[in-house]
């Protein structure tokens, strides 16, 4: 045996021995979210048990961050207990996520993200199904998208929260990469599938590089890319790798997008309140009437206390207006309180749509 290969040898016991060592605390782990089931079940009875705590989870992954001395990036160590908090939570009670589908898109990815790949992923065809899904309870939580950087906030989200009586929970931000997918990488591209959000979106690239392809709108990017597997070398999609994997279609050109740095917002949706976990956010919705300072009268006690907003949107709607507001805090804290409820007495309508904790991955 070489010198190396000694050497080796010893490394590769201690790796099999700390690997031993990870594997019971996973185990001891699950047993104790087990044990934390049947406390819930216990005190708060079938019906009322909450096994999903949004703020709780965001605590431990900032934790997890703050105390990550490398070298292992402080993002992936994170992700790891993120799938491992959802494999012990699949322990607990399996959980029913909805989301605007179908399979393969980037809300997919979100929900993926933001909940671990141990829960019960639902693919459903509108946003209206995905509000109807959890307000009936057919499934605990839903993720829609909310705000893209680079387009701006989606209207017909806004417009379901008007309409039915859920609470956002949390948030996922995600970079939405776009990839050019070929059969191999040898095509001759000809014809481009892709929906019209993602032409949009990649619009400067393709005139650049495929002036004269035919572009052809499909429903989503798992569509094009199952038109590219299907359709032979004259033919590519605007997808992600995602789909590139589940087709085992090759990446020709990789960020293709003309914002490569623009990001999603998704929204998760539930029916439960979340309490602070330390750095939050809450959202609402207020429709004032059409008059003069309209919008510094809705700003101003928001720059009397110090609060920061992170997201303005405003549109018409009827005979006033309606504002979407994002800021940061919790409504539970008594400056933000009494802010709401100053806000509530000078205007038509004040819909709180919940406190929950900031993005962490």
């Amino acid at each position: 045996m070489s010198e190396q290969e000694k050497e080796l040898r010893v490394l590769r016991d201690q790796i099999d021995t700390i690997d031993k060592k990870i594997h019971e605390l996973l185990n001891e782990r699950a047993r104790c979210a087990q044990n934390v089931a049947e406390v819930k079940l216990k005190y708060q009875g079938t019906q009322d048990a909450v096994f999903y705590r949004p703020e709780r989870e965001a605590q431990v992954l900032r934790r997890v961050m703050d105390r990550n001395t490398g070298p292992l990036e402080g993002h992936e160590v994170a992700r790891l207990f993120r799938e491992i908090m959802s494999v012990c939570l699949a322990l607990e009670e399996p959980m029913r996520v909805a989301f605007l589908g179908p399979e393969g898109t980037f809300t997919q990815q979100a929900a993926q993200k933001h909940f671990g790949n141990s829960v019960c992923s639902v693919p459903l065809q509108s946003l209206d199904e995905v509000f109807r899904e959890v307000q009936s309870g057919a499934a605990h939580y839903g993720v829609v998208p909310i705000e893209n950087s680079a387009e701006g906030m989606i209207n017909h989200t806004l417009d379901l929260f008007r309409r039915f009586d859920l609470r956002i929970v949390g948030e996922v931000e995600l970079r939405a990469h776009q990839h050019l997918l070929t059969l191999d990488e040898d095509s001759v591209v000809s014809r481009i599938y892709a929906p019209q959000q993602s032409f949009a979106q990649c619009r400067a690239w393709l005139e650049l590089h495929y002036p004269q392809a035919e572009k052809i709108a499909v429903g989503s990017n798992l569509e094009a890319a199952r038109r590219v597997a299907e359709g032979g070398h004259d033919c590519a999609a605007i997808a992600s790798d995602v789909n590139a994997d589940r087709f085992q279609l090759y990446i020709s050109a990789t960020n293709i997008e003309d914002e490569p740095e623009s990001s999603t917002r998704f929204l998760v949706i539930g029916d439960q309140e979340v309490g602070p976990s330390g750095s939050d956010k809450t959202s609402i919705l207020i429709s004032a009437h059409n008059s003069p300072g309209a919008l510094y009268k809705l700003l101003e006690p928001f720059n009397r206390q110090q609060i920061s907003l992170t997201r303005i949107e405003t549109r018409p709607a009827g005979q006033g207006h309606l504002f979407y507001l994002d800021f940061e805090g919790h409504y539970s804290d008594p400056v933000i309180a009494a802010v709401l409820r100053e806000l509530e007495s000078g205007s038509v309508e004040l819909k709180l749509l919940g406190s929950y904790p900031g993005a962490v991955l």
